[in-house]
């Protein structure tokens, strides 16, 4: 339908349909989604030259940063690769850069605003690109777990641990109540810490890694993890349970890996014999169970990297990444497939295109600053504090 045909229809665009299109901004979230200015068309045949010309103009002036599940026709363009954590760091070593582009999501962006320095300037390309997970634990929800766990008389031994993949106010909460931030790298090391420091841990937002990491890493048993559900009373706990339980565990996950299952394994196992399952942490614990390997994105590259030719291997991750693995050591001789036959983009990711990176790269270049992802300082400092807990971790 045509904009003239929904005029003479009287039909006007309802708030949803206005933020899914990203048009607009939702008041009930954490994060902004306006996403405002004229885009270039997905369709015009220059937006590669274009990019590249907006970026060679602004020189060392902008450094631009790619998360592995990036598109590919976005990724061409990062000075560097890597997970959230590995990029934050990366624009941190680089002062003289004014202008960090992170092309991510909301969470990612804010930790690099984090990091550096008050003189650079955060951009995000396209403000809704955001992260599920870290939607399903906001500073209200983590406040009230809070004070049922002082209710039960069990807070003071509990230490929180968020996962890197959280809002800033969740990393802040954290920092403020004396825990620490993981990355799907050194959640075990972070566990650890955290035992050494209090009797139990509250581990947000994502309930996988939690449970992965102390049952299959930590030899603790599923009875001692507990699911706390911010939207039922006291979370769907009883005092009793949350008394025993050694792991509370945010009822959150991430849409991508949590679509992967058994079945999916056994099936791929039937498809292709001899093949080696290697999944991310952040699936469901029946699937790393199933799984010949288990790590992180960097876990899942090198272990590609230092597989022999010929090898087969079935990955449970995103998609955009799997397809850039397949690709690159096909020439080697290793087979390498999605571990489930439907395909799972991460959407919100995927919101960072080639004409949104083009519109913010020539917007800089023209002096306009667009799109800036700027924490506020008291959430900052008690962010930076959990995150200098992780760096310290042995």
């Amino acid at each position: 339908m045509t904009t003239a045909q929904t005029q003479e229809l009287d039909v006007q665009p309802t708030p949803l349909a206005l933020l899914l299109l990203g048009r607009e901004a939702d008041p009930k979230s954490e994060r902004g989604v306006e996403c405002p200015g004229d885009l270039p068309s997905p369709s015009d045949p220059d937006l590669v030259a274009r990019a590249r010309a907006a970026k060679e103009k602004l020189g060392d002036k902008v450094f631009v940063l790619g998360h592995h599940y990036q598109r590919d026709e976005v990724i061409q363009f990062a000075d560097v690769t890597g997970d959230s954590f590995k990029l934050a760091r990366d624009a941190a070593a680089r002062p003289e850069a004014e202008y960090i582009v992170f092309c991510g999501v909301h969470f990612m962006a804010e930790s690099a605003d984090i990091l550096t320095s008050d003189d650079q300037k955060v951009v995000l390309p396209d403000l809704a690109a955001g992260c599920s997970m870290a939607d399903m634990a906001t500073a209200e929800q983590v406040a009230e777990c809070w004070d049922v766990l002082t209710e039960a008389g069990v807070a003071e031994q509990v230490v929180p641990v968020s996962y890197m993949n959280s809002s800033a106010d969740i990393k802040a909460f954290t920092g403020k109540h004396g825990g620490t931030i993981c990355t799907s790298s050194n959640a075990q090391r972070a566990l650890e810490w955290a035992f050494q420091q209090g009797e139990k841990v509250l581990f947000l937002p994502d309930q996988h890694l939690g449970r992965n990491t102390a049952v299959r890493d930590m030899g603790m048993s599923l009875d001692d993890c507990v699911v706390y559900n911010p939207h039922k009373p006291n979370g769907g706990l009883t005092v009793e349970e949350l008394r025993a339980a050694k792991m509370i565990l945010w009822r959150g996950h991430c849409s991508v890996h949590g679509r992967f299952s058994l079945d999916s394994v056994n099936d791929v196992r039937e498809r292709i014999p001899g093949v080696n399952v290697l999944v991310h942490p952040e699936c469901r614990h029946e699937v790393v169970a199933a799984a010949d390997y288990v790590g992180s994105t960097e876990y899942i590259i090198k272990a590609l990297e230092a597989a022999p030719a010929g090898s087969k291997w079935a990955i449970g991750t995103e998609l955009n990444l799997v397809r850039r693995l397949a690709n690159r050591f096909a020439p080697e001789g290793k087979e390498i497939v999605f571990l489930d036959k439907t395909v799972c983009f991460c959407s919100t990711m995927n919101r960072i295109d080639l004409p949104h990176l083009v519109w913010a790269l020539e917007s800089l270049a023209e002096g306009n600053l667009v799109n800036r992802i700027e924490v506020d300082k008291e959430t900052e400092a008690f962010a930076k504090l959990a995150l200098e807990r992780m760096l310290a971790l042995p």
